[in-house]
């Protein structure tokens, strides 16, 4: 029986078949539907995600100033002399607005802290541009910061910066989408 051609029985190709098939792969109506869950919980997350980095970078700016003043008031202290936290353009002088950015500086001209400007699209408005710490680290006047998001105008987040009289500085989140 040489030269003949052995036939495999039914049931083995069907099982070689079903493995096949197995195999293939999605359909298209799978991939789709994958496709539009993914699309759906990118829209659900994405603008939670963009809140959430707008809120760490006001958080940031805030914080900065919070460290501002708290050098300002130590270095009043250890210096026994009357230190400034102020708003600088220049990095050497009392000029300019909070965006721009600060510096400490004590009564004697030394800068102790360069702060570069403001993130950019941010804000950070105050009436006063400078606050002074006297050599006890009471604060001269009553003041605060507001640091928000100048463009664009996404979320209504913001942070204020108060520093009390006696020298405390604090950072508060409020949503009043007040600067400007």
């Amino acid at each position: 029986m040489t030269g003949h051609l052995r036939l495999q029985p039914l049931r083995h190709r069907r099982r070689v078949d079903r493995a096949r098939s197995a195999q293939r792969g999605f359909t298209l109506i799978e991939l789709m539907v994958t496709i539009a869950v993914v699309a759906i919980l990118l829209g659900i997350a994405l603008p939670s995600f963009t809140d959430s980095t707008l809120g760490s970078k006001l958080r940031t700016q805030a914080n900065d100033l919070v460290a501002g003043a708290v050098l300002a008031r130590s270095e009043a202290i250890k210096r026994n002399q009357t230190v400034t936290l102020c708003a600088s353009s220049n990095g050497t002088s009392c000029t300019g607005s909070w965006s721009d950015g600060w510096i400490v500086i004590s009564s004697g001209g030394t800068v102790i802290m360069k702060h570069p400007a403001a993130a950019t699209g941010f804000l950070i408005s105050s009436a006063q541009t400078s606050l002074a710490f006297q050599p006890t680290g009471v604060g001269a006047t009553a003041a605060s910061l507001v640091v928000c998001r100048a463009t664009p105008s996404v979320g209504s987040q913001e942070r204020v910066v108060t520093v009390s009289a006696t020298g405390r500085a604090s950072v508060t989140k409020t949503s009043n989408a007040s600067c400007s």
